[in-house]
């Protein structure tokens, strides 16, 4: 196996409050490996460090073999945040060009991104209306087209579907798939157990620590759970009563 993320004994504070303690994972090359906690859990902070947003307060993050942040490896990267960064004034076509031409993206190239990424997340007959007219499931959507755009290496996605219908969710899980049997390294913070599932590996967050890590299917047996959320109790100090 390859490791493209790997995180080493790292720890975050602001101020006094600690956000993440000690926390090491390895996240292998087309791995779709999933972040699972609640919210306040550190998910976000740990997602935006590996992305380049933040710096640890201790311990070192790599990402494909360089330490971060690395300007470089940030156009390596893919990364959809939880708030969506768009500009609700213009256009959802307008908001996916400016973010081509940011990753120098153009002509018939730019063209087959936009309609690509725009099909897939199922904008396409909704692209020439001004983003303030948007659902929130429609700006989300909007943000993962943006993060697709310059085919990344690396996809770092931040509760990726929330506000989602089932069924789309399903498609752009389907979609996820693909990319990462093409080679996409995939990291997606979730705090929904059957989106977890999903994943082919797993790191439980909680307050601040990973609790377990591995396959979703090696948590449970280890566990003895029937599901990801009665693992996730056990990990985290809730023990069922038989």
């Amino acid at each position: 196996m390859n490791t493209v993320i790997q995180v080493s004994s790292v720890s975050k504070s602001f101020g006094t409050h600690h956000v993440l303690e000690e926390i090491s994972l390895n996240v292998e090359k087309n791995e779709i490996y999933g972040l699972l906690g609640p919210s306040g859990a550190g998910k976000t902070t740990i997602v935006k460090m590996i992305a380049g947003i933040e710096t640890p307060t201790k311990g070192s993050i790599q990402v494909l073999d360089t330490f971060m942040p690395n300007l470089y490896n940030m156009t390596r990267i893919g990364f959809m945040a939880q708030s969506d960064a768009l500009y609700t004034e213009l256009s959802g076509k307008e908001n996916l060009e400016f973010f081509a031409s940011i990753y120098g993206l153009k002509g018939k190239k730019q063209k087959e991104r936009l309609e690509h990424t725009a099909s897939l997340v199922n904008l396409t007959d909704f692209l020439k209306k001004p983003v303030h007219q948007y659902s929130g499931g429609m700006k989300r959507r909007l943000s993962l087209a943006a993060a697709l755009l310059h085919e990344p290496e690396i996809l770092i996605l931040d509760e990726p579907t929330v506000g989602i219908d089932p069924v789309l969710r399903q498609s752009i899980w389907n979609e996820l798939y693909k990319l990462s049997e093409a080679g996409t390294t995939i990291l997606v913070t979730t705090h929904v157990m059957d989106e977890a599932e999903k994943c082919g590996k797993l790191g439980m967050l909680r307050d601040g620590r990973l609790i377990a890590s591995g396959s979703p299917k090696e948590l449970k047996e280890s566990t003895s759970s029937a599901t990801i959320e009665d693992a996730f109790l056990y990990y985290g100090g809730v023990r069922h009563e038989n």
